[in-house]
């Protein structure tokens, strides 16, 4: 069975998971593999960009890199990226192939989608000098935090995913901050608690932590502020970067923004026609770095949403920019009912209908989760 069939045989969403399941499954198999220089990135938001600034740079300096990223847009190889580029289905094939005679039967069958998918990420990352593992949704209990690693870099952390992490920031951040093994740099954070919840680990659990604001210097600061404007990236890219230059300065390198030259993040706030803007984003943090990129422009939202997210907080921060809403129905089981969505559009004062296509007099934004994402691109963008 190719990976693909073996993929689509395990779900994408588990209402209940097994904390338990990779660890032990990783314990048996840990001898067949030999682990490179793993930097392990924690957090709500922030993490894809942080980690791809940062791999794009050890791999500009050099040194073979791997960064592993979820979920992905368009194709699974998104999710792999190595020295350079994603990775090829022939690739992506004979790991799996290796995978499948290193693993007992049972194991194969039970392990999750994205906890197969980071054991076939860390196969083909054997020949790395250093790896790149982004946390999903957890931390203490993410399939990625089996790996013992050299640095832990924590993104903003805030609301979100609330039925596995915690009711509060403080639950969220105690949940996330337990995957710190030895030494962790510490980047932007809205919410204080995030700092007392570090400060309160690195005493009982015996890791070093530190602030990014550490590394930072005027002269670093305007350089990447120069970087942003040129290349027309976002402003709330600013603090990823920021945190991404203090892992390479506590890596024991110098800090050249050129290096940075060529790098690419699909997905977050990119312009893909002059008239139409796709952000992956899907929580309140995501929805307030956009609104603040958006400025004062209006735009047409193209939306929809999971159950589990706080749609109408969402919407109500983005309401100042906001025209009009238009709904693109989404193949998934976890999306909300769209009566449900439409209540709060209307609670809201927002006008609505459904999305029928890109006219050329208005301006989109396509946000909501990487499923909006997805159908608008499939289905709309390739017309």
């Amino acid at each position: 069975m190719s990976y693909k069939e073996f993929l689509e045989n395990k779900p994408l969403f588990y209402k209940e998971i097994d904390f338990e399941r990779m660890p032990s499954v990783w314990q048996k198999i840990k001898h067949n593999f030999k682990l490179p220089k793993i930097i392990h990135i924690v957090g709500t938001n922030g993490k894809g960009s942080t980690g791809r600034f940062l791999a794009y740079y050890l791999y500009k300096k050099g040194y073979k890199t791997g960064h592993y990223t979820s979920p992905h847009i368009l194709s699974f190889n998104e999710r792999i990226w190595l020295n350079g580029k994603d990775i090829d289905d022939r690739s992506l094939e004979n790991a799996h192939k290796i995978l499948q005679n290193i693993l007992e039967k049972d194991d194969s069958k039970s392990l999750s989608y994205f906890e197969y998918t980071t054991l076939l990420a860390m196969q083909i990352f054997q020949e790395c000098d250093y790896i790149i593992f982004e946390a999903g949704l957890g931390g203490e209990y993410d399939a990625t935090s089996v790996f013992e690693n050299i640095l832990t870099l924590v993104t903003p952390i805030d609301y979100d995913h609330r039925e596995f992490l915690g009711s509060s920031i403080k639950e969220i951040a105690k949940t996330k901050l337990k995957a710190i093994k030895k030494r962790a740099i510490i980047g932007y954070q809205p919410h204080y608690e995030v700092w007392d919840v570090a400060l309160d680990l690195s005493k009982k659990m015996g890791f070093e932590v530190k602030d990014f604001k550490e590394f930072m210097d005027k002269d670093t600061e305007f350089e990447v502020r120069q970087f942003l404007k040129r290349h027309a990236f976002p402003s709330f890219f600013q603090n990823n970067i920021f945190l991404a230059i203090s892992a390479i300065i506590e890596l024991g390198f110098e800090f050249d923004v050129k290096l940075f030259e060529g790098v690419t993040i699909f997905g977050r706030f990119q312009k893909i026609a002059p008239n139409i803007i796709i952000d992956v984003g899907h929580n309140a943090l995501a929805a307030t770095a956009v609104k603040e990129a958006l400025k004062d422009k209006k735009v047409t939202l193209v939306y929809n949403s999971y159950k589990d997210k706080e749609y109408e907080k969402i919407l109500s921060i983005l309401k100042p920019v906001i025209k009009r809403i238009e709904i693109l129905p989404i193949d998934n089981e976890r999306a909300e009912e769209k009566k449900e969505l439409l209540s709060a559009v209307e609670r809201l004062g927002l006008s609505y209908g459904d999305f029928k296509g890109v006219k050329k007099e208005e301006n989109y934004l396509i946000f909501g989760s990487f499923s909006v994402v997805e159908e608008f691109l499939k289905e709309f963008f390739e017309r």
